[in-house]
């Protein structure tokens, strides 16, 4: 497949998880009744299953294509892993960002159609951004997020190589992706609104500006740390020389 269409497919890929997991935060997360008794929102769960679902069904509708990346964090995880190549890094970073800024852009414009909706980045997390301290959901401080991040990000990695593994059940890695970025959110969605995905995180941002976007080189640095290290160490103790050989028969030009 072209890098041309495979970067397309990252794009739209990204997209939609921005579009669905921080649209789901910020149009659902809470919805009061008329009466205004009663909130009918979606809550953390909810969120926490929009994200896992957007990546569930982007990993079936273009895993075929592109690897269904969504994110540089894991670009860099597969790098690490020697799954990815270098000279790729960048065009797939790039659509992703790209694929973040436009889905920020769609939740920006369907929330700003309602009345009242203000973005005012010195209060809450506006746009489902991220943040750490006075913008962190829970008052977390910047160790505490830093770590969450870092640690978040590597299993979410160690998920991925592992369910992608060559010796692992065949069309179910998909699932197990999902449902571990779900149970990520569920645990962190109060300490940093949870990122683990730098293009997730930039999309918001920079619609919203001011401090959080100031705050947005945390999301930079700890999810791609984290993928780093999960990718030295899927190869350094679970990775066999069966499984590194069938890559290498399988990156092989066909003639």
């Amino acid at each position: 497949m072209p890098l041309v269409k495979r970067c397309v497919a990252e794009f739209f890929g990204t997209l939609w998880l921005v579009l669905g997991g921080c649209g789901s935060a910020v149009l659902a997360g809470m919805f009061l009744d008329g009466s205004g008794a009663f909130n009918l929102g979606i809550g953390f769960l909810g969120v926490s299953l929009a994200f896992g679902l957007t990546v569930l069904t982007m990993a079936y509708a273009i895993g075929h294509i592109s690897g269904c990346h969504l994110n540089p964090a894991v670009s860099f995880g597969l790098w690490a892993a020697g799954r990815f190549p270098s000279g790729e890094l960048l065009p797939y970073i790039v659509a992703q960002v790209l694929g973040g800024i436009f889905g920020a852009g769609i939740v920006y414009v369907i929330a700003m159609g309602q009345p009242g909706f203000v973005i005012d980045p010195s209060v809450g997390n506006p746009l489902a951004t991220n943040g750490f301290g006075a913008h962190s959901p829970g008052g977390f401080s910047l160790l505490a997020c830093l770590v969450c991040e870092v640690v978040m990000t590597f299993f979410f990695l160690m998920i991925i190589l592992g369910a992608t593994d060559l010796r692992a059940p065949v069309g179910l890695a998909p699932v197990a992706i999902g449902l571990g970025l779900t149970l990520i959110h569920l645990i962190s969605i109060p300490v940093t609104n949870t990122s683990v995905n730098p293009a997730r995180s930039t999309g918001p941002a920079l619609f919203v500006g001011g401090p959080l976007l100031g705050q947005l080189w945390l999301f930079w640095v700890a999810p791609i740390a984290g993928a780093l290290l999960a990718g030295w160490f899927y190869v350094t103790f679970f990775a066999d020389d069966s499984e590194k050989t069938a890559r290498l028969e399988r990156s092989k030009p066909v003639v």
